[in-house]
C-alpha cells in the first residue's frame, strides 16, 4: 500500500486515491463525497486541491489532494471497526509528516539529530550558492533596470543605443536600432508615420511620440520624435539580451 500521507508543496497531504484504497471504496464515490463537501465548506479550496495523476493504464484522472482538515471532514462519514483503525493510522501519519516538515523548516543549527543537521546544512549551502550565482548573473540587468524603471524620463533612440553599449556591450547604431524596432513590430514600417511607435505600445507606456517643430524657409514643419520610456528601456534591453544570449554584444552589420 502507498504511504498514507505524502509531502506536497511543503505540506502534509493525502489523496482521494489513497483514501479510496485505504478504506476500500470506489474512487468515484470518494470524489462524489468530496464534491458534496464543497457545498457546505466555506474554505473548501484551502483544504482540498484538485489535481491529475495517471491511473494503472497511464491515463490521466482527476484526484483531490487534502490536508489534515480535509481528511478529517471526509472521513467523518466513514464508519465501522476497520474505518476507525485506518483513521488512527492516518492521524499518526499526519503527525509524523508534520513533524518532519517542522524539522526541515528549522535552520540547520537548531536540529538536534547530527545526521539530519548535516543534511540540512548541505541543502542550505547549495541554496545559498545557487542564489549567489543567480544574483551575479542578473546584476548587469538589475542595475540598469533599477536606474530606468523607477524613472518616467524617456530618451531618444540614439541615447538608448549609447546606454545599451555602455551598460551591456551591445553595439547597435541608431539606424540599425530603428530597423530592429520596426522588425519587432514596435514601430510603424512605412508611410509618413514611419518609425512612429504603434498605438498599442504607447498605451503600454513603452514609447512616447514627442512633436517637434522644424523651422524652414518655406514655413515651419511639425515632426515627431520617438522616445523610449524607462519601462520600455527595461523591456527592450531584456529582449536584446535574450536574443543575443550574451552580454558581450552584437556587432553592426
Amino acid at each position: 500500500m502507498k504511504e498514507l500521507v505524502v509531502l506536497k508543496n511543503s505540506q502534509a497531504v493525502t489523496t482521494s486515491t489513497i483514501v479510496a484504497e485505504s478504506f476500500e471504496k470506489r474512487h468515484d464515490n470518494v470524489l462524489r463525497d468530496i464534491q458534496d463537501l464543497k457545498k457546505d465548506v466555506l474554505n473548501f479550496e484551502e483544504i482540498f486541491r484538485e489535481g491529475v495523476e495517471p491511473d494503472s493504464y497511464g491515463r490521466s484522472r482527476k484526484v483531490f489532494y487534502m490536508n489534515r482538515d480535509g481528511f478529517t471532514l471526509l472521513a467523518m462519514g466513514f464508519t465501522g471497526r476497520k474505518a476507525i483503525q485506518f483513521k488512527l493510522k492516518y492521524i499518526s501519519a499526519f503527525n509524523e509528516m508534520e513533524a518532519k516538515i517542522a524539522e526541515l523548516n528549522q535552520p540547520s543549527y537548531m536540529i538536534d539529530n547530527p545526521i539530519t543537521r548535516a543534511e540540512k546544512w548541505i541543502t542550505e549551502r547549495k541554496q545559498y550558492e545557487a542564489l549567489e550565482t543567480q544574483v551575479k548573473q542578473n546584476e548587469p540587468f538589475t542595475k540598469f533596470g533599477k536606474q530606468v524603471s523607477n524613472s518616467n524620463g524617456a530618451i531618444n533612440i540614439g541615447e538608448f543605443c549609447k546606454i545599451i553599449y555602455q551598460k551591456h556591450g551591445i553595439s547597435m547604431g541608431r539606424n540599425k536600432m530603428f530597423a530592429w524596432l520596426r522588425d519587432k513590430g514596435y514601430l510603424i514600417k512605412f508611410g509618413r508615420e514611419k518609425n512612429t511607435p504603434k498605438q498599442t505600445y504607447v498605451e503600454q507606456e513603452l514609447f512616447i511620440s514627442v512633436p517637434t517643430i522644424v523651422a524652414r524657409s518655406e514655413g515651419d514643419v511639425q515632426r515627431s520624435t520617438t522616445m523610449i520610456t524607462g519601462k520600455g528601456q527595461v523591456k527592450i534591453t531584456h529582449q536584446l539580451l535574450l536574443e543575443n544570449s550574451q552580454i558581450e554584444g552584437v556587432s553592426n552589420a
